[in-house]
């Protein structure tokens, strides 16, 4: 079988197979047939954090990983990560400019994950296919804060008539891992693994509030804020203030600074040891519903809704459920 790319030329599929596997077990030399050092390829969030103005130094490159890293895989898979919602299909020449591999090693890539399933082709587009779901699917079925939190946001965004979402930490990003959506306010779709940066955030300011000094020193030290409104903060010592005063009250909230238009309040869920794992959120439009009502009325079912997660996140692990994170 034969799959053509933009180009217009055709490779058989066995063989870009069989060229990927011989790359893998070329190991961390960095060798790709013809594209022998070629740069490496982006990080984890790839063309997700690419719609916020690119990534953090500092978490990409080869200095310092182990003799045992496999580069080929790091980029099959960042091949899968350049595909997002704003780019739900690409030509060969897009995903090598994407992944900063070049044609013929994008190539050899795409037709080994075409031929396990994971991606599909139309003329010169290449798209996911849904057996990608399988890799994401595995972690949330393990990750107990999502299946306890579910049926308690659903609950909360019916009381509140608002969207209500629990979030984690994942390196720089915060990440959605469950959602009750009551009203679409926002233009960006939001859905179970969402990736945004945490800090314009509720969510992300009560996650990083809790970080170890240390962690929350070296992410404002690699991390680039952007104004994305004209409310958003940028300044690491006012943002520092603001995850000091987050901390001490318990709860977060952000005005109009992810989007303009949308106010968002959080607080954290905690695991059995009160370590936060996860914050739960409750968003609303600006011009419905004033801050004030969000932190009389809205933080008050929030917390309560975070008390009985957990609860219930408490008592699984108590009976021997999965540890969380």
């Amino acid at each position: 079988m034969n799959v053509g790319d933009d180009s217009g030329s055709g490779v058989s599929t066995r063989r870009a197979v069989n060229d990927a596997a011989a790359e893998v077990d070329r190991g961390a030399d960095g060798a790709l047939g013809d594209a022998a050092g070629a740069p490496s390829a982006p990080d984890a969030a790839g063309a997700a954090g690419a719609a916020w103005g690119g990534r953090r130094g500092g978490d990409s490159g080869t200095a310092g990983r182990r003799t045992d890293f496999v580069q080929s895989l790091d980029r099959g898979l960042a091949v899968i990560r350049c595909f997002s919602s704003e780019h739900p299909s690409l030509t060969l020449s897009e995903v090598a400019e994407r992944t900063g591999l070049t044609r013929a090693a994008a190539r050899r890539f795409l037709l080994t994950l075409q031929e396990l399933g994971y991606v599909g082709s139309s003329g010169r587009q290449f798209s996911l296919r849904p057996r990608v779901l399988a890799l994401g699917y595995a972690y949330l079925s393990s990750f107990s804060v999502s299946q306890i939190a579910q049926p308690h946001l659903e609950d909360l965004a019916e009381q509140l008539h608002e969207s209500c979402s629990v979030s984690v930490l994942d390196g720089d990003d915060l990440v959605y891992v469950a959602r009750a959506s009551a009203n679409r306010i926002m233009t960006i779709a939001l859905t179970v693994g969402t990736r945004l940066p945490p800090y314009p955030t509720s969510m992300g300011r009560i996650l990083l509030a809790h970080l170890p000094e240390r962690e929350l020193d070296a992410y404002l030290h690699r991390t680039t804020m952007r104004k994305l409104t004209e409310h958003t903060i940028t300044d690491p010592d006012e943002l520092r203030k603001v995850l000091d005063e987050a901390r001490t009250k318990g709860w977060a909230s952000v005005d109009q600074e992810l989007e303009a238009g949308v106010r968002s309040i959080a607080c954290p869920i905690r695991d059995s040891s009160r370590k936060v794992v996860a914050a739960i959120n409750a968003s609303a439009h600006a011009a419905r519903v004033p801050m004030r009502t969000l932190e009389k009325q809205f933080l008050p079912r929030l917390q309560e809704a975070a008390r009985q997660i957990d609860s219930e996140l408490a008592a699984r692990m108590s009976t021997g459920g999965r540890k969380v994170l």
